[in-house]
């Protein structure tokens, strides 16, 4: 059976359990990725806690035994619980930058418009591109339910397909002490949310039955809310900055308005079963994407977005398009394959099985709130705007060459991006730092992603003898080419599983309150936290033939750098924070491409 007949989740029984490596392993692993990162001292040091750790009948042997018990009642895999707990829903900072992503769509073939409508208005491109999005959407969304859409696959063979099961109807519900998330599949919702000027609507874009309707009858619903919009002279309050507060704000807030209102409680239970947002923007973007990137990374100001939406689609009244999108559960390279397909099926076709039905119209939807909410949401707009005056975001979109001259060279364009990475942070700060790389586990069943540990033994010598112009280039390209091997090595444990932070976050979940802590001697020693203090934090999110994307730094001192190779060029997202006076995303990104220049010159001769 060839793949574009098999159905969604065909492979879903083949597909192995993820494993839990052995202490051993794990240990020697982890010490090796210490010792780049640490002194000699402070090295044996760590390495002695680590080895009283992992001893045999020590500590960990005990914890470990727990987490084969874990894997036994789990009815998919060890980490996925403890994952989306520590990873995201007991994460209390605000999802706004810290974990939220942003795409932004390429250009259509029309382009945008160069004299968009002043603001406070729409345009018809706008309302056209935002209809398409929709019905592409839909359609995405029914060959998922229906098992349609081919199972992905790699060359070592079938991937996990759960993560699709989660795009539609998925939303983050701010709770204490932990958020909760909800995911519907089949996702068989009839409607989705739709903001413009902060009032959001429940927008019917199905029939009752589930039916598929014409483009122009989405359009038609788009038009409604904003002339709604623009005739009603009571405005709601922008109830969707909350969503940008810290976790524990928004949580007491939002029981405070479901607890208070029938009224709010229906908006809500509206929003949350939707099967995805849309932001139409009543402004344009920047014609220069250094600038309207930012507006699908935090819109500026926070206003007009939902950010706690799995997937919330934004279009400017330029028409410029994209995607802000909560990370909870999947993660990003997942839209991205959505993404690709909504915008090579654009201008967007009807569907073949259109109904002319009339669907009912966008239902308003109403807030009661008091004094107290109206305090928390103005605080809101203060404690984003103060976090959106924080972020320092630019582009790298380097023509010069790409995955094609590298694959001709025989080279691993990833493995290259990541050193071109360490390269750049080594000529900034002449030190190395710990790096974290996303490597997928999608091979295993609900798997998710695992930590690559780029920062090695082998990028500290290769960035060192790079800068130094005493070391011949026959010496450098031999360092560099050491520094990809091993690069790719722990790339391909990390992708079968075997890791280290996963494993160690397993472990240290299992420790219980009233056990004696200074038995867990790795944990307790500083070197590992600040083996996890990922100053450069990065992804890979290739393919991505039509647009570009990006996430926050994950520390206060780091960088978030997302990329994606092409064939012919790289396209890069280079994030820090403007308080940190040690950090320059401006700087990083001048020397990020001097290394792209370089290594290419160093490799051709």
């Amino acid at each position: 059976m060839e793949t574009n007949q098999q159905k969604t989740f065909s492979n879903q029984n083949n597909i192995p359990r993820l494993p839990i490596p052995t202490l051993k392993e794990t240990a020697e692993r982890y010490k090796k990725s210490l010792l780049p990162l640490l002194s000699t001292s402070d090295y044996n040091r760590a390495a002695n806690a680590v080895d009283e750790f992992m001893k045999e009948g020590g500590f960990a042997e005990v914890l470990q035994k727990r987490l084969y018990d874990v894997d036994k009642s789990e009815k998919y895999n060890w980490i996925e619980t403890i994952w989306l707990n520590k990873a995201y829903l007991e994460w209390r900072d605000p999802s706004l930058i810290n974990v939220n992503w942003w795409v932004e769509f390429n250009d259509p073939a029309t382009g945008i418009l160069k004299n968009p409508p002043p603001k406070g208005q729409i345009s018809e491109l706008q309302i056209d591109r935002a209809a398409g999005f929709i019905s592409n959407l839909l359609t995405f969304n029914d060959m998922i339910n229906n098992e349609l859409l081919p199972p992905d696959q790699t060359r070592q063979g079938p991937l996990c397909m759960d993560q699709y099961t989660k795009q539609f109807g998925a939303t983050r519900i701010a709770d204490s002490p932990s958020d909760r998330i909800i995911t519907t599949w089949p996702a068989t919702a009839k409607h989705i949310i739709v903001i413009f000027k902060d009032q959001i609507f429940k927008v019917q874009v199905l029939g009752g039955g589930g039916e598929r309707v014409p483009i122009k009858e989405i359009k038609r619903q788009l038009q409604f809310v904003v002339d709604q919009v623009n005739n009603t002279t009571e405005l709601q309050p922008p109830i969707g900055l909350l969503t940008g507060e810290h976790r524990d704000t928004w949580a007491t807030a939002r029981k405070n308005l479901e607890s208070s209102s029938a009224e709010n409680k229906i908006s809500f239970e509206a929003i949350d079963t939707a099967l995805f947002g849309i932001a139409l923007d009543d402004y344009p973007t920047d014609t220069d994407i250094d600038i309207s990137h930012l507006n699908f990374f935090h819109a500026y100001n926070g206003r007009n977005r939902w950010f706690d939406k799995a997937l919330q689609i934004i279009v400017a009244n330029n028409g410029r398009a994209g995607v802000n999108g909560e990370h909870s559960p999947s993660d990003a390279v997942i839209p991205g394959r959505m993404f690709d397909y909504i915008t090579s099926n654009e201008p967007a076709q009807d569907p073949p099985n259109v109904s002319s039905i009339e669907l009912s119209p966008p239902q308003y939807l109403k807030w009661v709130v008091d004094t107290s909410i109206m305090n928390t949401i103005q605080q809101a707009q203060i404690n984003i705007q103060a976090a959106i005056d924080n972020v320092d975001a630019v582009l790298l979109h380097y023509n010069e060459y790409g995955a094609d001259w590298l694959k001709n060279a025989k080279i691993s364009p990833d493995a290259f991006v990541q050193m071109a990475i360490q390269l750049a942070y080594y000529k900034q700060y002449r030190e190395p730092c710990a790096t974290y790389e996303s490597a997928s586990t999608r091979g295993f069943l609900h798997g998710r992603t695992e930590t690559v540990r780029t920062c090695s033994v082998d990028t500290v010598a290769f960035t060192k003898a790079f800068c130094d112009p005493n070391v011949k280039k026959d010496e450098k390209i031999s360092l560099l080419t050491k520094a990809i091997k091993s690069h790719i090595e722990y790339m391909i444990s990390a992708t079968n599983g075997c890791g280290v932070d996963r494993h160690l976050l397993g472990l240290r979940c299992q420790i219980r309150d009233e056990e004696e802590k200074s038995k867990a001697t790795l944990f307790n020693d500083p070197s590992y936290v600040q083996s996890m203090y990922f100053k450069l934090s990065s992804s890979n999110m290739s393919p991505g033939l039509n647009f570009h994307c990006g996430f926050g730094a994950v520390v206060p001192e780091g960088y978030g750098i997302c990329y994606v190779i092409h064939k012919d060029k790289f396209k890069l997202s280079i994030n820090s924070y403007k308080k940190c006076k040690e950090t320059d995303s401006t700087i990083f990104r001048k020397l990020l491409k001097d290394s792209f220049d370089e290594l290419r010159e160093l490799l051709s001769s």
